[in-house]
C-alpha cells in the first residue's frame, strides 16, 4: 500500500495544479467570467474534505478485509511474476469498474452519491475530482469482490482502481477532439463529454474507466454527435452554489419518497430503482423521458426506432429539463 500512498500524494498536486492551469488559460481565451470558479471552487473543497477527514472518520477497512477473506479462499491463483496475471488484474478491474459505475447511474441508492459528480453545468478538469462526501457508505466496493474471488490480489486491484481514477482525470476536459481509432478502445473525452451530458439522446452511456469496450460489448456506447453539443449538469440542474444542496440534495429527496412510501414495494423501488421511478405511475427514468420526447429508450437502438414509440404524454423538453 506504500506505493498506493505515494501515488495519490504526488497525484494531489499534479491534479489540482492542473485544473488551476486549465482554468487559468480559458479564463484568458474566453474571459474571466467564461469560466465558472465558483463551481471549481466547490470541487475543491470536496475534494478535500473527502480525501482528509473523511478518509480517516470512515475508513475503508470492512470492505479490505472482506476483499483479503475472498483473496484467502479464491477460485484461481494468477501468476502475478508475470505480464498476463498483471493483464487479467487490469481487464478485471475495469469489468468491475463498468458494472459499479453503470449502477451508479440506474440504482438511486448509489446515483445519490453519484450525482454530485455530475452536479456541475460546466465541464472541466475541476469536474473530475468532484465525487461526493458519503460513497464510502454506499457500499461501492462490493462491485470489485469479485475481482479476489477469481485470483486478483486485492492490493493490485486497488492500485489499478487508483489509476483509473488518475487516467479520467484528463477525459474532462472539453478541448480535446475524437482521437481517432482509440476511440474504438478507449474512454476518451470525447466519450466522457457523452457521460457528462444531460441531453435526452446521450444519457445514461459510456460507463468505462480506462476502456470504452465493454460499453461497446453491452450496448451503453454512444458516441459524441456533431449536431448535438453537450449539455452538462443533471436533467433537473442544480443552479445553487450551496455546497451542502449539492452534496445532500440527491439524499434529501430519497429520504422524502421513502417516507411517503405506501408499501414495501414502493420503499424498495426507491431504493433500487432508476432515479425518477414511480411506483404509482409514470415516472422521470431515462427510458420514460426518451419515450415522451419520442426517443428510443435505449441509446444503443438506432434513431429510427423512435418512430415505433409513443410518447406517454405532451410533456415537453423544457418542462422535463
Amino acid at each position: 500500500m506504500t506505493v498506493l500512498v505515494l501515488i495519490l500524494k504526488i497525484s494531489i498536486s499534479v491534479v489540482l495544479l492542473a485544473s488551476l492551469a486549465e482554468a487559468l488559460v480559458l479564463s484568458w481565451r474566453n474571459g474571466w467570467r467564461s469560466y465558472d470558479w465558483k463551481a471549481a471552487g466547490i470541487s475543491v473543497f470536496d475534494f478535500l474534505v473527502r480525501e482528509y477527514p473523511l478518509r480517516w472518520l470512515l475508513p475503508l477497512a470492512f470492505w479490505v478485509g472482506a476483499m483479503d477473506w475472498l483473496y484467502a479462499h479464491r477460485l484461481f491463483t494468477l501468476p502475478m511474476d508475470h505480464w498476463t496475471g498483471w493483464l487479467a488484474c487490469f481487464v478485471g478491474q475495469e469489468f468491475c469498474y463498468y458494472w459499479y459505475h453503470r449502477a451508479a447511474h440506474r440504482v438511486r441508492w448509489f446515483w445519490c452519491t453519484h450525482a454530485v459528480h455530475h452536479s456541475p453545468n460546466q465541464l472541466n478538469l475541476s469536474a473530475a475530482y468532484r465525487f461526493g462526501w458519503t460513497g464510502r457508505l454506499t457500499g461501492t466496493l462490493a462491485f470489485f469482490l469479485l475481482a479476489p474471488l477469481l485470483g486478483m490480489p486485492p492490493r493490485i486491484i486497488l492500485l489499478m482502481l487508483t489509476l483509473n481514477l488518475l487516467y479520467q482525470f484528463w477525459i474532462h476536459a472539453t478541448w480535446i477532439p475524437k482521437l481517432g481509432p482509440l476511440e474504438w478502445v478507449l474512454n476518451t473525452p470525447s466519450a466522457h463529454r457523452v457521460h457528462h451530458a444531460s441531453n435526452l439522446e446521450y444519457l445514461d452511456g459510456n460507463y468505462g474507466g480506462v476502456l470504452i469496450v465493454f460499453d461497446r460489448l453491452f450496448g451503453t456506447y454512444i458516441p459524441e454527435r456533431a449536431d448535438l453539443p453537450c449539455r452538462y449538469g443533471l436533467v433537473k440542474p442544480i443552479t445553487s452554489y450551496n455546497l451542502f444542496e449539492i452534496e445532500f440534495s440527491q439524499w434529501r429527496d430519497l429520504w422524502r419518497d421513502l417516507r411517503s412510501a405506501r408499501s414495501l414495494r414502493a420503499f424498495v423501488g426507491y431504493l433500487v430503482k432508476p432515479p425518477g421511478w414511480r411506483p404509482d405511475g409514470p415516472g422521470e427514468t431515462t427510458e420514460e423521458l426518451r419515450q415522451r420526447a419520442a426517443l428510443p429508450p435505449s441509446p444503443s437502438m438506432p434513431a429510427s426506432a423512435a418512430s415505433d414509440f409513443v410518447p406517454l404524454s405532451p410533456v415537453s423538453l423544457k418542462e422535463l429539463s
